[in-house]
């Protein structure tokens, strides 16, 4: 299994913001966002490992700023971590303006396992790093890793 570079499965998704995605405050309903990042995170992980995923962790989800109905949202998935079967997927969640200037409204950090023809959990390809900025986020990834098994561990 060759190993892959973080811009293999880089993805980005955009969305203008319709009345059908608006909650009772009149700002993105919160788990509609959630559904984007997890699709966006789902196609980050695929490329990367070739296979069907599933997600089974989201690590931070924090909301920034506010989004409104017809602005622009943008998506940006990058792989940060892999294990053997999982991989880590970072999704930063933008509104941007018309100028195209953006403005962070979330990032989140997400677990996906791989999955072979059984539905069971397969090897992933490894990660070649090419950058500071992503070995930084993949030490930032082995830290939370090392944090997410201590806490399956302790029963949380």
């Amino acid at each position: 299994m060759d190993a892959k570079r973080v811009r293999d499965s880089f993805t980005e998704q955009v969305q203008i913001l319709m009345p059908s995605h608006i909650n009772g405050t009149d700002r993105l309903f919160g788990g509609q966002l959630v559904q984007w990042i997890d699709v966006v995170a789902a196609v980050v992980a695929r490329r990367h490992s070739g296979r069907n995923v599933i997600t089974a962790a989201i690590d931070n989800l924090q909301f920034k700023a506010g989004a409104f109905i017809n602005n622009t949202l943008v998506l940006i998935g990058r792989i940060t971590y892999v294990g053997r079967t999982s991989m880590e997927v970072r999704v930063d969640t933008y509104v941007e303006d018309l100028s195209g200037i953006r403005k962070v409204v979330n990032r989140a950090y997400l677990v996906l396992v791989a999955l072979d023809d059984e539905g069971k959990p397969t090897e992933v390809p490894r990660l070649i790093i090419e950058s500071e900025s992503e070995r930084a986020e993949w030490e930032a990834g082995m830290r939370r890793h090392a944090l997410r098994h201590k806490r399956r561990s302790e029963g949380y």
